[in-house]
């Protein structure tokens, strides 16, 4: 009993110190990350200053090169016609000709500097921005690991002795989960938010051209704005499918599955098929949502790793089970070695998706050969509710 009382503070001694060694390392992250985080949003704002600016300077550089035209047409006349127009106009024509075209190389010059700056600020940005993502995962990384470190000795020693294999589960969980948030960060980020920005910056030309009266301009404008406000539309609703397909609620696995199947060929350019076989059931929704998830996976990691020109989904309803089938005519790779390679990565690949599976007390098998495709093959039983509870908890 004392030598295990001996190892218990041995081990509390030693988390103890890995805690205070973590924390101060954490602490240095975050000074990083909220100095990156400035950085990027300075950048952000003069790079909004300077697309700003370039707009302006491209629509001044069109109208001079439009004054120009008619400057070099009005000298063409004056100079032809000695008896309408005298020395004095043939000097005032060939001067303000002179200075158009003075001011037309001056704002070529200053669009050319303007969009070089805009494409280097641009370059910056997305430079500064890998910096973030990576020190908010090492951050997101270190604080789940503390919080596993903090709990009380009893409970780690219960790890240590009984429970490993299930803690490392909630780890990896918890880390996927960050790794989505971030994901639905980035394409908000990317997408609908880079829109929206570029469509006030458009307004506001359109109020200048207002301000001019050129409502020709301002009409093929307005059609321009509606194209883009039709594209953001579609772009946040492809974010809101991905947090949570409404048709998976509404309709039922099936529907869901097969309209991100569909939008997935559309996307990827990858031939893609999705067949049913035998008698739909309805599931609990969590079960559902997981289904869903698993084989939004692996269509993904398909995409992303296997560089396939054919995919096809299969999802087949037997007595108390449902099958799902996920293969691809891809690179494939050695199943021997998936756990070797894997080991010690937290993203939710092929070995997350498998754990996945068995906290909804079902059964994944892999067959792969190199140059020769992939084949997923889940089994998941629909007549318990110890996976919901999983999920749910």
């Amino acid at each position: 009993m004392a030598d295990y009382q001996d190892q218990a503070d041995a081990i509390d001694r030693v988390i103890k110190n890995a805690v205070g060694v973590m924390e101060n390392s954490k602490i240095q992250i975050l000074q990083i990350l909220e100095s990156a985080r400035d950085e990027l949003r300075t950048l952000n704002n003069e790079l909004q200053q300077v697309m700003k600016e370039t707009a302006e300077t491209v629509e001044k550089v069109d109208q001079l090169e439009i004054n120009y035209r008619r400057s070099r047409i009005r000298l063409t006349e004056v100079s032809r016609d000695f008896v309408r127009y005298n020395e004095e106009d043939i000097k005032q024509a060939y001067e303000k000709a002179t200075q158009l075209q003075l001011d037309l190389l001056i704002y070529r010059e200053k669009e050319m500097y303007l969009k070089a700056r805009r494409d280097e600020l641009q370059k910056r940005v997305r430079g500064v921005e890998k910096s973030v993502e990576r020190a908010e995962t090492v951050s997101a990384q270190m604080g789940v690991v503390l919080e596993y470190l903090s709990g009380e000795l009893g409970q780690v020693t219960r790890i240590l002795e009984s429970a490993k294999n299930r803690q490392m589960l909630g780890l990896k969980i918890i880390l996927a989960q960050e790794e989505e948030r971030k994901r639905i960060s980035r394409e908000i980020h990317d997408g609908p938010a880079q829109l929206l920005a570029n469509l006030v910056l458009r307004t506001e030309i359109v109020e200048r051209m207002l301000a001019k009266q050129e409502f020709k301009m301002v009409q093929d404008e307005i059609i321009d704005l509606k194209r883009q406000v039709r594209f953001s539309l579609e772009e946040m609703r492809k974010v809101i499918f991905n947090l949570r397909p409404m048709a998976l609620d509404d309709l039922g696995l099936i529907p869901a599955v097969r309209k991100y199947v569909h939008d997935f060929e559309e996307r990827t350019k990858i031939r893609a098929t999705f067949e049913t076989k035998g008698k739909e059931q309805r599931m609990t929704s969590p079960m559902e949502a997981a289904i869903f998830r698993l084989i939004q996976e692996a269509l993904t990691n398909a995409a992303k790793h296997a560089c396939p020109t054919f995919v096809g989904v299969d999802i087949t309803y037997q007595a108390q089970l449902v099958k799902i089938v996920v293969q691809d005519n891809g690179l494939g790779f050695r199943v021997d070695q998936l756990e070797q390679e894997t080991k010690g990565h937290t993203h939710f690949g092929l070995i997350g998706m498998r754990e996945r599976v068995e906290l909804l007390e079902g059964r994944m098998d892999i067959e792969s050969t190199e140059n020769m495709g992939t084949k997923i093959i889940i089994h998941i039983p629909t007549n318990t509710d110890k996976g919901k509870e999983n999920l749910d908890g």
